[in-house]
């Protein structure tokens, strides 16, 4: 175990804010700390990072546990260069480095050489274990995979945007290697390029990382375990987030029942004990006072609390389009003298999503903007079909007016609707009471994300063309958006980096670059293993003989590796039955039977954990 929580709490003022936290974190465990905004998930985060104190509580570290924690331009120093930078965490090893060449040269021009070569072989042998001849090619490895280019690595940091230094600022702590890694929102200002790279280092990293991210996909890709923060509590879910979403439902009506059940069965020994009582004989009396302890020693369940209020969000076609709803032809588009993209083609079908997807730059939003005819193209031809109503999801809100208070914005554009009507209209969106006075200005991003959303309800257009519609949103906010889009009987076209998003939604991938838009049918997996499938033919082309010689490993080794694998899947199943039996009516209905359930299923984790220890020890070696 490298750090453990117990019964951690934290208020600011009145307001608590972290009641009761507890959990623990294994070597080379992946956590993802997931909760609604404002949960206290980045204040847990400053915590156990020792950079925020707690009221009450214990955490215990395991020796030698060094902790990393990911803050914008933390630990940077501006007047340096980004290569120099990472240079820094090298600073030891260069050291050794400079005394083994001085070393070298004395061998040649002293006496005595048996004193200089014990020396020299022991920083020989402590330079190799620590990896010292590759940190040059390491900096590299990270910069590059952050997005940096070689021509970058010599810009002085004080020149670089907020962005950027945090880029160099995660860069370093990758670099350093602590035991235990802390992420808030790891993948802001990473293109999807940088965060596929730095899913693959962490999912490699050879310690513990606990992560903070609004990107659910980058969540399921990364962390083996979810540790939800609800209400001020904790709750460990082992699994990634896709396995989080199905479980917590099923656990929470079970958590329900369960207290339904210990109520039902309360009361019915309070009425037992006032119907005894009722009696007034010595021996009915006795018996009462028997239930009633029985009662007292009953350990009782607290309610289980409701999730915070959501919104719905409901689109309706007022009318529908025609089975072609959009064709681009030929379409090109030129910006100061240069082509921005040239030959964009384009059919868009009646309850097609598709997600338009492509680099940083390359004309994405520049596409929306000609198909919405904000814009003219310089070449070529955009087709609507029959009855085709659209409704654009601006990522920069630019459709709001800063100074019109939330129900101006709305009763503004909808003169038709009363006051009821807009109030309901905007407390479907959370924004209620004297809230709806706020101005424009004085929204967060997400707030102004809603009123937008707001808007694009009321329009009951047939086309949605939608800009990054999940930017500033929390997870629930996303989810909530995307059942309403799956509901929606018209057609989508958008543009999103939410990889979790596009696999949910989206029926088609089109791929943009300056040339051409590449089709991919299905979601964000189906788009991967297209990918990938294309790589493979060209790895199996030039890397024949690599292949043949992995075919070479050690089959003792290989035949370990298969026994832990087989005792995983052993534990993994009885794991699942196990859980499959705690939906039983059987141990729905009985709270004992349902905590020894729940205290087997434990006993198997911590043997799986064990496992997967051996597992890794005996596939890296």
């Amino acid at each position: 175990m490298l750090l453990q929580c117990s019964n951690i709490s934290k208020s600011f003022g009145t307001t608590a804010i972290l009641k009761d936290i507890t959990f623990k974190i294994e070597n080379n465990e992946k956590i993802a700390i997931v909760g609604v905004n404002g949960a206290g998930k980045s204040t847990l985060m400053r915590i156990i990072s020792n950079q925020e104190s707690f009221d009450s509580g214990e955490i215990y570290k395991a020796k030698g546990t060094t902790i990393g924690y990911l803050t914008q331009e933390s630990n940077l120093h501006l007047t340096e260069t980004i290569y120099s930078e990472m240079i820094k965490v090298f600073e030891p090893i260069i050291l050794m480095e400079n005394r083994m060449r001085e070393l070298e040269s004395q061998m040649s021009q002293t006496q005595q050489l048996d004193t200089i070569m014990k020396e020299y072989d022991e920083l020989t042998h402590r330079f190799s274990e620590l990896d010292g001849y590759s940190y040059q090619s390491r900096i590299k490895g990270v910069l590059k995979g952050l997005g940096f280019t070689e021509n970058d690595f010599n810009l002085n940091i004080q020149s670089l945007s907020g962005g950027q230094k945090t880029r160099v600022s995660l860069a370093k702590l990758l670099l350093l290697q602590p035991t235990l890694l802390l992420l808030d929102e790891p993948t802001n200002h990473l293109d999807t390029k940088a965060i596929m790279w730095l899913e693959t280092y962490l999912k490699n990293y050879n310690h513990a990382v606990v992560i903070i991210s609004h990107d659910r996909y980058f969540i399921d890709q990364v962390c083996t375990s979810i540790l939800e923060v609800e209400h001020g509590k904790s709750k460990l879910f082992r699994g990634n987030y896709s396995f989080y979403v199905r479980t917590r439902t099923k656990d929470k009506e079970v958590e329900m029942k369960h207290y339904e059940n210990q109520q039902r069965i309360i009361k019915k020994q309070e009425e037992s004990i006032q119907l005894l009582r009722s009696y007034n004989r010595e021996k009915s009396i006795k018996r009462a006072m028997s239930k009633e302890k029985q009662l007292e020693k009953m350990e009782k369940m607290d309610k289980p609390e409701s999730d915070p209020e959501t919104i719905r969000l409901r689109f309706h076609p007022q009318i529908q389009s025609g089975y072609n709803v959009l064709q681009l032809e030929n379409l090109s588009y030129r910006y100061d003298q240069e082509w921005l993209f040239q030959n964009l083609s384009l059919d868009v079908k009646r309850g097609e999503r598709i997600a338009l997807i492509g680099p940083n730059g390359i004309g994405k939003t520049t596409l929306f903007k000609l198909i919405l005819q904000q814009l003219s193209p310089s070449d070529g031809k955009i087709t609507f079909g029959t009855h085709v109503e659209t409704a654009y999801y601006d990522q920069e809100h630019t459709s709001l007016h800063p100074l019109k208070s939330i129900f101006n914005e709305i009763q503004d554009e909808y003169p038709k609707m009363n006051n009821t009507q807009v109030r309901n209209i905007l407390a479907s969106f959370q924004f209620k009471n004297d809230d709806v006075f706020k101005e424009i200005q004085m929204l967060s991003g997400g707030e102004k994300g809603r009123v937008v959303l707001a808007k694009l309800i009321l329009t009951n257009a047939n086309l949605l063309i939608l800009d990054e519609p999940t930017n500033h949103l929390d997870i629930a906010s996303k989810e909530i958006l995307e059942e309403a889009l799956l509901e929606f009987e018209g057609t989508v076209l958008f543009i999103s980096h939410d990889r979790y998003f596009i696999n949910k939604i989206a029926t088609r991938i089109v791929e943009m670059t300056p040339k051409e838009l590449i089709n991919f049918p299905g979601n964000y997996d189906h788009y991967i293993e297209q990918i990938s499938n294309q790589k493979v033919e060209v790895k199996k082309e030039t890397n024949y003989f690599e292949h043949k010689a992995k075919q070479t490993i050690d089959r003792k080794k290989q035949n370990e590796i298969r026994k832990i694998e087989q005792t995983i899947s052993k534990l993994e199943k009885k794991i699942q039955d196990l859980n499959d039996l705690l939906h039983l009516d059987e141990y729905v209905n009985d709270y004992v039977k349902y905590n020894e359930l729940t205290a087997q299923i434990e006993e198997y984790e911590t043997q799986l954990l064990e496992m997967m220890d051996q597992w890794e020890a005996a596939s890296s070696n």
